[in-house]
């Protein structure tokens, strides 16, 4: 199949609806369709299908990468397994939830402690089949991202890139710092994502936290007292901002904290919530989207290799398609910068 950049988006089953088959792709995205742990609101697992299908509504010329529309991506298959899992442990968390909120003791419920158990070990197994997957995709140089579901998903991606690379450091866009042991037993809770890597991941040299605004004391302990992490508050870049500081200054100091390998990690409540209203844990502030996506390519064009990225916590609104949307040029954006950072290394 042809593909006319100025003509009618082409619903084929690939995102973008570019004409590319995994097996001539050079940077495939692994859409994992999970939210059984986000513990507010749920309905990012439906993001890897809204994505896909508002993704061929964008156009595509792109004023920092010619020939943008010829990039070879591929959108992987959306698991209806992994689906069929996630919207049957889903509806039962919404009873351990109540339970929970209702002054409940795990200690004390059988009945919940297994449903525990069996979160944990699907979690265990879809960590193992990330890994997996992105292991033999990397092994053969292909870039390899996520489309989530929740924050929890990338830790697979991350455990694989891991071992091809011997030091990267990661960009986290996002409101909250996800450094939590386990939250409500959950060893692989959304909000454990980075306490995660940084225990499976030790090549990580840096966690640069960008727009993080709310967060648990211990969190706040854990991230001032690691060598390893860097908060950027979003309460303390708005003071500087309004005392006349720039956000080209302002990332110039960000950017210097990143090594040469870099993976972005993109949740995106870590954006002002109007840009995705409906995302699980939205938080007012945030950055704006002109400013995350001249701090991208600002990465991609300062020399540094952007090594893959997840985007994460993007909820569809059954009534319009305007976090899809936005959804889909965030990822576009992404994609390009890729191939920014990959034509300069």
């Amino acid at each position: 199949m042809t593909f006319n950049p100025n003509g009618v988006g082409v619903s084929n089953g690939n995102i973008f609806g570019f004409p590319i088959e995994e097996i001539d792709a050079e940077h495939v995205i692994i859409p994992i369709p999970w939210d059984v742990t986000a513990s507010y609101k749920k309905g990012s697992s439906l993001a890897p299908k809204a994505i896909l299908k508002a993704s061929t509504q964008l156009d595509f010329c792109h004023l920092k990468l010619n020939n943008a529309d010829q990039i070879k991506v591929y959108f992987a298959k959306i698991s209806s397994e992994w689906q069929k899992i996630n919207d049957k442990l889903s509806q039962e968390y919404l009873s351990y939830n109540q339970f929970l909120e209702n002054g409940g003791d795990l200690s004390e419920s059988l009945k919940f402690q297994e449903f525990v158990n069996v979160v944990n070990n699907s979690q265990n197994a879809l960590r193992d089949n990330l890994y997996e997957r992105s292991k033999v995709l990397l092994n053969k140089d292909i870039i390899v991202s996520v489309v989530g579901g929740e924050h929890s998903v990338p830790l697979g991606l991350l455990m694989a890139l891991n071992e091809k690379y011997s030091a990267f450091g990661i960009l986290q866009i996002d409101a909250h710092c996800d450094l939590r042991q386990s939250y409500q037993g959950i060893h692989q809770s959304h909000a454990s994502i980075f306490h995660n890597i940084l225990q499976e991941c030790t090549n990580v040299t840096k966690l640069v936290q960008l727009g993080v605004r709310d967060f648990s004391s211990q969190e706040f302990e854990y991230s001032i007292n690691s060598e390893k992490i860097i908060s950027y508050f979003d309460s303390v870049l708005k003071e500087e901002k309004f005392s006349g500081k720039t956000w080209d200054e302002q990332t110039e100091v960000i950017l210097n904290d990143l090594p040469q390998n870099v993976y972005i990690s993109f949740d995106v409540d870590g954006l002002n919530p109007s840009l995705c209203p409906n995302t699980g844990t939205p938080v007012p502030g945030g950055i704006n989207y002109d400013e995350i996506i001249y701090l991208i390519f600002k990465i991609a064009e300062s020399g540094r290799k952007i090594i893959g990225f997840d985007l994460c916590e993007v909820s569809p609104n059954p009534y319009n398609d305007w976090d899809a949307n936005v959804g889909a040029r965030l990822l576009w954006e992404l994609v390009c910068a890729v191939e920014i950072s990959k034509a300069n290394n």
